[in-house]
């Protein structure tokens, strides 16, 4: 299962001597795992709020925003280079992670809870015709969006309870990679967190099996939110082993989850991981059910938007715009004309009645 068994115990032995946190940004922190050389990124210590991180994924895809971001960690880059695909992944019950790997960390203040349904309707709207892959998922909620290519590409990701249960036990499942140690694969706490890195784990292989994703012109836009480590502190307290080797678990995972998707994108695509120890505003929680779908009340529109934009709306609106001014100016012309008319001269009916009574 793609070397994972060596890889996670190797740096399990690592971190059980000395489990620690990476010294640079302590607290609620954003990493950027991954980038390519064009989309510049500053090392240094500038916060930036939850609320702005929508406009910095816009930002580093090519979009424009609303308002300028005055976030000094980003540069300008590239005009006619982008990304081709943006990765958020937003973990819960956690302020950091060890990441050494890493191409920056900055420090998160305000962390209210955000989401990227702007930047995913620009994607969808730009480029509809090549259908781009937008894939929004919450384990622990009952939120699973797809639109464009994943509709096709993760039919196959696992989005019930049962499902997941069914997909830990089969062959390639992460259980027989993974240093579980204190985890208990039957408990619920501990199945929430064991199903999100399966989740990861079947993403890159679902990607790695549809490489063509990666060649198109089109973006894509991946935004994950992971509670499993929220859950399992809740659940047994965030001194308790369970916690600890769970923490170590997920931060190796989601270093060789953004490593795996940089290199199939070949090395265009940027990876970011938010780790918040909890959102200032509350969430609402729904009934856990592991990546069930919503039922919407408009399937074609996910976001409960409005009607799909058609991009022949500015020739339409034209036509129909400068057809009703020229038909107004010619009644105004015509009314002018028929006002000022003089019957005798003009009108050829009051002509030909002149020269008759004339004759007579």
């Amino acid at each position: 299962s793609y070397g994972l068994e060596v890889v996670y115990r190797q740096y399990y032995l690592n971190q059980t001597n000395s489990f620690c946190f990476p010294s640079g940004v302590q607290g609620d922190s954003l990493t950027i795992l991954q980038a390519p050389g064009y989309v510049s990124f500053q090392k240094g210590d500038w916060p930036i709020s939850g609320e702005k991180i929508p406009d910095m994924v816009a930002l580093t895809m090519g979009f424009s925003v609303q308002e300028d971001l005055s976030w000094p960690g980003l540069r300008a880059g590239q005009l006619f280079q982008r990304p081709r695909a943006n990765v958020l992944v937003v973990v819960r019950g956690v302020d950091s992670l060890a990441l050494p790997q890493n191409v920056a960390s900055y420090p998160l203040e305000n962390p209210v809870p955000f989401t990227l349904d702007s930047v995913a309707e620009t994607v969808h709207s730009l480029f509809a015709d090549d259908t781009p892959v937008v894939l929004q998922l919450a384990p622990s909620e009952e939120r699973l969006y797809m639109l464009g290519k994943a509709n096709a590409v993760f039919e196959d990701l696992p989005v019930t309870l049962q499902q997941i249960r069914s997909r830990l036990s089969q062959d390639g499942s992460v259980l027989a990679s993974l240093p579980l140690n204190s985890l208990n694969r039957n408990a619920e706490a501990d199945l929430l967190f064991l199903s999100e890195v399966q989740v990861l784990h079947d993403i890159t292989a679902l990607l790695q099996r549809h490489r063509h994703l990666a060649q198109d012109h089109s973006p894509d836009l991946y935004s994950l939110e992971l509670s499993g480590l929220e859950e399992l502190g809740r659940r047994y307290g965030q001194d308790s082993p369970q916690y600890r080797d769970a923490t170590a678990i997920l931060a190796n995972v989601l270093q060789k989850f953004g490593e795996d998707v940089f290199g199939l994108y070949g090395d265009s695509a940027v990876v970011e991981v938010v780790t918040v120890k909890s959102f200032e505003a509350p969430l609402t929680r729904k009934s856990r059910s592991i990546l069930e779908s919503k039922q919407i009340s408009n399937p074609g529109s996910p976001y409960n938007l409005a009607y799909k934009y058609n991009f022949n709306y500015a020739v339409i609106f034209n036509i129909v715009l400068w057809l009703m001014i020229i038909l107004a100016l010619a009644v105004i012309v015509i009314s002018y004309n028929l006002w000022n008319m003089d019957p005798g001269y003009d009108s050829i009916i009051y002509r030909m009645t002149n020269q008759k009574i004339r004759l007579d």
